[in-house]
């Protein structure tokens, strides 16, 4: 693999990580209001992706300029969907505008229409005992088969 085609690699998961910034920041403010405990974990999520606050800043003032990208490893697909079941969670309160966001990037994800709802039930308990996207996703392997 030359130069180029590493920078593009890492530019690509740049991209990405500003995708599941933007989908992060809609599930936080579907409900209405943003929440302190949904912006700490925002943070937090960024931080992991390499998003500095002011990028992430940059991206909650212009949304629309970030575009949507469906992440091509399954890892990093589950991870993200953990991630959004998480904020979905975060403060305790899901709402309905909330569940309906996160059933739709699952589906745009390649999850099976007719899995979703069990499979974030079943990411939403793992988070509440304390499990985290790798030992959720051995966990609900099955529920995907």
């Amino acid at each position: 693999m030359n130069f180029s085609e590493i920078l593009n690699l890492f530019k690509q998961g740049k991209t990405g990580a500003k995708s599941h910034m933007k989908n992060l920041i809609e599930m936080a403010a579907a409900d209405g209001h943003f929440d302190e405990s949904e912006y700490d974990l925002l943070k937090v999520i960024a931080k992991r992706n390499n998003i500095s606050e002011g990028q992430l800043k940059s991206i909650q003032a212009n949304p629309a300029g970030v575009k949507f990208e469906v992440p091509t490893d399954e890892g990093e697909k589950f991870s993200q969907l953990y991630d959004l079941v998480h904020m979905m969670t975060i403060d305790n309160e899901v709402h309905h505008e909330e569940t309906k966001l996160c059933n739709l990037f699952a589906i745009k994800f390649g999850y099976p229409k007719d899995k979703v709802n069990d499979l974030i039930v079943a990411i939403q308990g793992n988070i509440k005992h304390g499990q985290d996207p790798e030992e959720t996703m051995r966990r609900v392997a099955l529920m995907l088969k």
